[in-house]
């Protein structure tokens, strides 16, 4: 039954929906979008993946790489496919280099050891393509300051942040041949040795050196490097392995050097249980005298011969 207050009272809950749609939608913003506003929605777009060699090589994926705002670290998730067929391509045609471009900004933050947060994104990629066989050699990175790179408000993500060019000439394989023993310098010491060790990629090896008679081996900047960046790898993926490989000179009966050079790596082994490595990560191995690095014939070539090489795979 109506009475004289109905109107009032329906005009009253009309006036209460219309001020909670005013509240909720025009001020707090939270209704989906209304398509007869007439303003403009804004939308993040993923740029698809293409990676071309001329006519001989074509990659395209439907999605891209993606980096938090800062991050150096890809996700390879949002690809929509596998680079399969890009290391494939690498491995069968070992002429072929392919240049990898990280992009940064200059609102990020690197707290990285690489120079830039570009090279570091650049190396990440590096790094996994060094992980399914492809030589460190063909793969060039570099970093690039661009003020146009944009991140979408979920995530602070980054899209894409990646440019890829091949280079070189050959395209025909390559046959392999033993590696010709390394030229050492009359009179060079084991610091000089230790002290032309470059650090590249923890996927490639760095040797190490000792003085005579000592056991700690011989730091350098470069060496703090390789197992700077080993330790944060090793710490992210459990599966992967640092591995030790002791070597020897031809000095002495075979099953001594045997001894001898995992002896070597056993102690390097032990100096890293400080450096935030897991030891359960940690593999060695002995070579003895089977893979000089220079001619045994010289004093010098026995002191390049006589290390412990180290790699992550």
């Amino acid at each position: 039954m109506f009475t004289n207050k109905t109107p009032w009272i329906i005009l009253l809950v009309l006036w209460m929906i219309g001020s909670t749609w005013w509240h909720v939608c025009k001020i707090k913003q939270l209704c989906a979008d209304d398509a007869s506003a007439g303003g403009p929605s804004v939308s993040a777009t993923m740029p698809a993946l293409t990676i071309a060699d001329g006519d001989r090589f074509r990659l395209e994926l439907p999605g891209n790489f993606s980096f938090a705002k800062s991050g150096a670290n890809a996700s390879m998730s949002s690809l929509g496919g596998s680079l399969d067929s890009l290391t494939a391509y690498l491995k069968a045609n070992p002429g072929r280099t392919l240049d990898i471009t990280g992009y940064y900004s200059a609102s990020e933050t690197n707290t990285t050891s690489f120079e830039n947060l570009g090279l570091a994104r650049a190396e990440g990629i590096k790094q996994y393509l060094v992980q399914q066989g492809i030589p460190a050699k063909s793969l060039t990175t570099k970093g690039v300051l661009r003020d146009d790179l944009a991140f979408t408000t979920k995530g602070d993500s980054l899209y894409g942040g990646l440019d890829f060019a091949f280079g070189g000439t050959a395209m025909a394989p390559v046959a392999e041949t033993a590696p010709a023993p390394e030229t050492v310098a009359a009179g060079i010491t084991e610091e000089g040795l230790a002290a032309k060790e470059k650090f590249t990629s923890v996927f490639e090896p760095i040797d190490l050196y000792f003085p005579l008679g000592e056991a700690n081996y011989i730091k350098t900047p470069e060496t703090a490097k390789f197992f700077a960046e080993a330790t944060k790898y090793l710490a992210e993926h459990k599966d992967k392995k640092l591995v030790l490989t002791g070597h020897t000179d031809n000095s002495g009966p075979d099953a001594t050097n045997m001894r001898l050079s995992r002896d070597r790596a056993n102690d390097v082994k032990a100096k890293l249980r400080k450096s935030g490595i897991s030891p359960s990560q940690i593999v060695t191995e002995a070579k003895g005298e089977t893979q000089p690095k220079a001619s045994n014939q010289t004093r010098e070539g026995r002191k390049a011969n006589r290390r412990v090489s180290v790699v992550v795979q």
